[in-house]
């Protein structure tokens, strides 16, 4: 199991969100370094941000959704046409799972976590 996994939920039309571009970048100094990226699949969710049994080390992290380049393959006008989240890994040994809930006007999101 990945430890880092992320949802995108379409609010407006009631279903998961399907490519939706997904980066995941760590904070270092006074910079972000880019880790890995994804498109979200058929259920809206990212499998690939991280390896299997791969830790996020301490640290701060950023998720950047391309949220308007879904809103235009759905022809959906939209405000917000990137979602970033920024996060804080305090323990390496949980997956953190990071939901979206999208709108063309609006976006919400919170996390759980679990121990590995």
């Amino acid at each position: 199991m990945s430890t880092l996994s992320t949802q995108v939920i379409d609010t407006h039309l009631g279903t998961t969100a399907e490519g939706v571009p997904v980066a995941l970048e760590r904070h270092d100094g006074d910079h972000w370094i880019h880790l890995t990226g994804a498109t979200t699949n058929e259920d809206g969710s990212t499998t690939s941000l991280l390896p299997d049994e791969q830790p996020l080390a301490r640290g701060t992290y950023r998720l950047t959704f391309d949220t308007g380049t879904y809103f235009a393959v759905s022809d959906q006008p939209s405000f917000y046409p990137v979602v970033r989240i920024v996060f804080e890994v305090q323990h390496q040994h949980e997956h953190h799972h990071l939901p979206l809930m999208i709108s063309p006007y609006g976006y919400s999101t919170y996390r759980t976590t679990t121990a590995i």
